[in-house]
């Protein structure tokens, strides 16, 4: 979706006409944070062409620039926050700052926001993206998890409970952040993010 010249005039004005990531005031236009599909401003971030250019060649990124998140990780903006994780988490794979990326906060729907847009950018073997449980524990097929927090599963009228076990989940071949799982006779898809292993 292209933005409407009244959205980028909105967009312009939320960021008082600076990058909201480095506060550069040159060659700024609006840059949509996958994997949202654009239909309001808040999907995007205002960003200068030296941030853009960077977050979308991951392997050029020079962490001297990004010194610049030090402030933008407190920012109240979703969309900044969720792109400011995603090269935190790009500069760890190339020894970056981790004290910062430890320090944010970012709630449920931020934190699936950004790790559904996330990509390392690692191709070797040994990295390569796995299902894993919230404490970073690689799951498997057939294996026993339980729910960490309290889930409402939309179109079956129940809450799954903190606590719950959930016996011999199944991974979802195309999306590392789902897999499934039987709770109170349905089978339901289930955040990784949300589960422990037994």
């Amino acid at each position: 979706m292209n933005m409407t010249d009244q959205q980028t005039e909105e967009l312009a004005q939320r960021s008082h006409q600076q990058c909201e990531l480095c506060r550069s005031e040159e060659n700024l236009s609006a840059y949509l944070v996958t994997p949202k599909e654009g239909n309001d401003i808040s999907d995007y971030v205002y960003a200068c062409e030296q941030c853009r250019t960077q977050i979308d060649n991951p392997d050029t990124m020079d962490v001297n620039h990004w010194h610049c998140l030090n402030d933008s990780v407190w920012s109240e903006v979703s969309a900044v926050k969720v792109l400011a994780w995603r090269v935190l988490k790009h500069l760890q794979h190339n020894h970056g700052p981790q004290d910062l990326l430890d320090m944010m906060y970012l709630t449920d729907e931020e934190s699936s926001w950004a790790k559904a847009g996330f990509s390392s950018g690692t191709s070797t073997e040994d990295e390569q993206e796995k299902h894993r449980d919230s404490n970073g524990d690689e799951l498997s097929d057939g294996d026993d998890v339980f729910l960490i927090k309290d889930l409402k599963v939309k179109g079956a009228g129940f809450t799954a409970k903190q606590g719950t076990k959930v016996k011999g989940i199944s991974l979802v071949a195309n999306n590392i952040e789902h897999i499934e799982g039987r709770v109170e006779g349905q089978r339901i898809v289930i955040l990784t993010e949300f589960v422990k292993k037994q």
